[in-house]
């Protein structure tokens, strides 16, 4: 749907962003498993069972969305601290036509209340505008889960309404809010990111 990004590492002053590899597998299933109760709640894919060769699956298949340019899947780690996996963020392409794409992110729960989210997802919008070219970005939360709703408003996301309904979660149907961010308002927004320290760069 649109051409593959460089896989060249992004920052933020306290973050690396970068593409996932094979090595990352067993940091990536130990930040699950620290997690689990939480992104269980939220998500359908992490399970009791979470090992090794779900971790590789998700990896191989993040590569491969990576180069056909289909979604770009970031680990993220400290600048202090390399080795553990502190979560994931995505951007991924949703209309060529209108110039569309969508933002999703997870952080282990021993970190959240940290700001990480907020960082890395500045940092993911950057990409998403800057180098995407998207005209508009959206954010889908989970009702209830007040920590990705406060990421969206600190971002200056738009809420737009209501999804009822919209995704199976351990048996139960889940409700997600939607957010939205436009080019224009990405631009005035910038200049505070940088203010916050999200961000390096111009203001």
């Amino acid at each position: 749907m649109s051409r593959a990004l460089p896989t060249a590492m992004r920052t933020t002053p306290r973050l690396a962003l970068r593409p996932f590899h094979r090595r990352d597998a067993d940091s990536l299933v130990e930040a699950v498993w620290a997690s689990l109760p939480e992104l269980s709640r939220w998500l359908p894919w992490p399970h009791p069972r979470y090992g090794r060769s779900d971790a590789l699956r998700f990896i191989r298949d993040s590569q491969a969305a990576w180069e056909e340019g289909r979604a770009h899947d970031f680990a993220l780690r400290s600048h202090d601290d390399g080795l553990t996996h502190l979560g994931n963020i995505s951007v991924w392409p949703t209309s060529r036509r209108e110039q569309a794409g969508e933002v999703g992110y997870w952080v282990r729960t021993d970190r959240t209340r940290l700001g990480i989210a907020t960082e890395a997802a500045a940092r993911v919008l950057q990409v998403a505008f800057d180098e995407m070219g998207l005209h508009r970005v959206v954010l889908r939360v989970a009702v209830g889960n007040g920590a990705s709703e406060r990421v969206a408003e600190k971002l200056g996301f738009v809420r737009e309404g209501l999804l009822r309904k919209e995704v199976l979660v351990g048996g139960t149907w889940l409700d997600h809010s939607l957010w939205s961010l436009l080019d224009e308002e990405f631009r005035r927004q910038r200049p505070s990111y940088v203010q916050q320290g999200w961000l390096v760069g111009r203001t």
